[in-house]
């Protein structure tokens, strides 16, 4: 029955992109008969040729930069592929994309064909589509961008023309309309209100955890952060959220209420409780429970370390609920099946065993608040080296008070991002925060050596503090 499904969606996309180009200019169409890219490597190079904010050393957030116009120009150009599919959309400061995978492998558990958007990568961009646990291909991606090449092409020739992450958004949309995906579950990249993502009409709303991140961006507040997080509320449709600082919580309620919006919040009016255990078979873990009046889960085995996974977990089974009681037919053994099968990259991974080292993209204050609770709480280790990088445009200040507190030895670094600080810098204000002493070194494998050789057989290693730094460290012991 998929294949039979995917056929007639390719057909209908076929003929449709068909029909388009019909009706453009003779130079357009030339341009697309020709393909431009006639291999995979020029394709990406085109692509990472184009504004990329992830990488941008001054940001300003503003309706010039991030414009949703643009966005909504360029998929019209392309037959609004986002139109054509199902959709939840989740936004938040922490646990976005483990909140987005978890609710994906539930949906899929219950024979659902299941597209995913998220975003950053951990080592390689395709992770960010992916449709029923499967990344998206090098054919897929070039076909993908030989297509949206002339109508970027178009827009830019009259403005600045569509970014880096407005050109992967649309194409995750077209790849999910292609393969014919029941549903897609979507993660807003920076913010919320102008995310390129915001385009979306969603079956359900989800709003994680919110903290103080990118606050030259987003704002220096927990309030104007959560107006940011709350701007993907669209009328009429439900949202789900966790508990939150109380500032924040009056924002969401408020926005909520100004788009007639059903909120429900996890803890609160929807039935949820977590606790810790161990136990011989499943070692130390975290269980919950989340009731609704139309589902049950009771003593649920959380497959990611730490509370706060437990707490981005009921978020995922809240909005499965809310998809539930929208008419998807929803097993509660299959999507707790789906959920067992979860592993998420970059989340307290354990890359290597001799000596043990462990990577977490943790890259906020809360986050390595979490980060360290948990590893205090599921891993023994009679010493923790911490080797952190992290970007200038975070609360760093704040991520290095989390850091003292469960870090014996601190080694700062630079990742690869563009933004990266310097490590004297963090060695520096460190140093004034905790009075503890601290090392640095240029680069990640200085960094490695300077750890190992301050470590025993019972220590750990913990890389933090970026997504690049940690898919550095990644690819590094995948090529050992």
């Amino acid at each position: 029955m998929w294949y039979i499904t995917v056929s007639m969606a390719k057909s209908t996309v076929r003929k449709t992109r068909k029909k388009r180009t019909t009706n453009r200019s003779s130079k357009v169409a030339s341009v697309r008969s020709k393909k431009p890219f006639r291999t995979y490597e020029q394709a990406m190079a085109y692509l990472r040729g184009k504004t990329d904010y992830e990488q941008e050393r001054h940001l300003r957030y503003n309706v010039d930069t991030f414009n949703l116009k643009r966005m909504q120009k360029l998929l019209t150009l392309l037959g609004n592929p986002h139109k054509k599919i199902d959709t939840v959309h989740i936004a938040g400061t922490k646990g976005k994309g483990s909140t987005a995978t978890m609710l994906a492998r539930m949906l899929e558990a219950n024979g659902y064909n299941v597209g995913l958007y998220t975003s950053p990568h951990v080592v390689h961009l395709h992770e960010r589509i992916v449709v029923n646990s499967k990344q998206i291909t090098r054919s897929q991606m070039l076909g993908l961008l030989n297509r949206v090449y002339a109508p970027v092409e178009k827009l830019s020739a009259n403005s600045g023309g569509p970014t880096f992450f407005e050109i992967l958004t649309a194409v995750a949309f077209m790849h999910f309309a292609d393969v014919g995906i029941d549903i897609a579950v979507i993660e807003t990249g920076l913010g919320g209100r102008l995310d390129s993502t915001n385009v979306i009409k969603p079956r359900v709303v989800g709003i994680t955890s919110l903290s103080i991140d990118h606050h030259q961006q987003l704002g220096e507040t927990i309030d104007k952060i959560a107006m940011e997080k709350a701007g993907v509320m669209k009328r009429g449709v439900p949202v789900v959220t966790v508990q939150q600082d109380p500032a924040a919580m009056r924002v969401l309620k408020s926005q909520a209420a100004s788009v007639k919006a059903p909120l429900s919040v996890t803890g609160d009016d929807i039935d949820f409780s977590h606790r810790f255990e161990t136990s011989a078979k499943d070692g130390p873990h975290n269980r919950i429970c989340l009731t609704t009046a139309t589902s049950k889960f009771e003593h649920l085995r959380v497959p990611l370390h730490g509370i706060h996974q437990a707490i981005n977990c009921g978020l995922a089974l809240a909005m499965l609920d809310k998809l539930k009681v929208s008419g998807f037919e929803i097993d509660s053994e299959k999507a707790m099946k789906g959920l067992s099968s979860v592993k998420l990259a970059g989340r307290m991974e354990m890359i290597c065993e001799d000596p043990r080292i462990m990577i977490d993209g943790a890259h906020n204050a809360a986050s390595i608040r979490a980060l360290v609770y948990a590893t205090g709480q599921n891993i023994p280790y009679d010493s923790m080296v911490v080797i952190f990088g992290c970007n200038r445009d975070k609360d760093v200040e704040g991520m290095l008070r989390e850091l003292r507190y469960g870090a014996d030895k601190v080694v700062f670094t630079r990742s690869s991002s563009a933004k990266a600080m310097s490590p004297d810098d963090l060695a520096e204000m460190y140093s004034a925060i905790s009075g503890k002493m601290c090392q640095t070194a240029l680069n990640l494998g200085e960094a490695l050596r300077l750890a190992q050789s301050a470590i025993g057989k019972e220590d750990l290693i913990c890389i933090t503090g970026s997504f690049y730094l940690i898919g550095q460290a990644k690819m590094r012991f995948k090529k050992i």
